[in-house]
């Protein structure tokens, strides 16, 4: 049996299974090696010789990356990149890719789906019949959706895409990006704005920004507290787009009157954290990715990153500028 041309270690994976990966990469003569890694310390020994990374969760550090002396990829199954030292691997010359126009659909959809659980208080009502209760008084106050107004931190694909089908609901939109032309946002029938006009205009705020030093606790005890006290924070982002500490405040003392989260600074939260015990939150467990198409392109996507880079060939979602590549 002829040895294999590369090693490729997926670091970690949430998929049933990674026979996708497998097959695409068996046509390259590479092989793959399997792991379910949370911490530093068990990547450094593992990545040594790797010729590329498939990442999903695991922390891929600065450390870790000097570690992977061989790598000349590192693709993340995902769109954000924060798990990764993309410095550190720009300096030592490796490709970092991402998938940026995966699940879409899914995150646009799950992110609507928790506004409509808000609006229409639907966990809550399920929780009181399901305690012996039948009675349509427990859904007050309740308010029309049509002509109520939804907030957009970020205006990338996915909330332009929220934008649209929350408009199907007779919501107006609002948006606030500060890298986006707003001439972008009124084309599609969305207003243009500040983060402070935003926060204090919208019944609905949901998150869209990647998780950068400029976003990182972005949504903090100021502007939670610009926030109507009838108004709902939607995050299918990331968690520490949000200062978790001040939203706890926030929903113990009313400065808004609920959150719906799929994304937390720390996942799982613990037993006792203050959000799983707040009768005003909505938790999903960071699942707004997840349809079983969005999968399968997710991995076959990834994974052909990966394949054209150790082939010689271009990228065609890198997050990094390498000497020797272009996309």
């Amino acid at each position: 049996m002829a040895a294999s041309r590369f090693k490729v270690v997926v670091t970690d994976s949430v998929f049933p299974h990674l026979e996708t990966e497998r097959r695409l990469l068996a046509d390259v003569g590479a092989e793959l090696v399997a792991l379910q890694a949370h911490r530093e310390e068990e990547l450094l020994e593992a990545v040594r010789d790797a010729d590329a990374l498939l990442v999903c969760f695991a922390p891929v550090t600065g450390r870790v990356v000097q570690a992977a002396r061989r790598c000349k990829v590192i693709a993340r199954y995902g769109i954000g990149v924060d798990n990764v030292d993309v410095r550190t691997a720009t300096a030592r010359g490796i490709v970092v890719t991402n998938v940026p126009d995966y699940c879409v659909e899914e995150v646009s959809d799950h992110a609507l789906a928790l506004l409509l659980a808000c609006a229409r208080r639907v966990v809550w009502l399920d929780r009181t019949v399901r305690a012996g209760r039948w009675d349509a008084r427990d859904a007050v106050p309740v308010r029309r959706l049509s002509g109520q107004t939804l907030g957009l931190v970020g205006f990338g694909k996915i909330p332009r895409l929220v934008a649209r089908k929350a408009q199907a609901f007779g919501l107006r939109v609002l948006a606030f990006d500060p890298y986006v032309d707003p001439s972008a946002m009124r084309e599609l029938g969305v207003d243009p704005t500040g983060l402070r006009p935003l926060l204090e205009r919208s019944d609905y705020v949901s998150l869209h920004a990647p998780l950068t030093p400029q976003t990182e606790g972005l949504v903090d005890e100021a502007a939670l507290r610009w926030m109507k006290p009838t108004a709902f924070l939607v995050n299918t982002a990331r968690g520490r787009i949000v200062e978790e500490g001040a939203l706890v405040r926030a929903l113990e003392h009313g400065w808004i009157a609920g959150a719906a989260l799929d994304v937390l600074p720390s996942e799982p939260p613990p037993q006792d954290h203050p959000l799983r015990r707040l009768p005003n939150v909505i938790l999903t467990p960071h699942v707004a990715f997840y349809s079983e198409e969005s999968l399968q392109e997710l991995q076959r996507k990834a994974a052909e990153e990966v394949v054209r880079v150790l082939t010689g060939q271009p990228p065609r979602y890198p997050v990094n500028r390498v000497a020797g590549v272009s996309a």
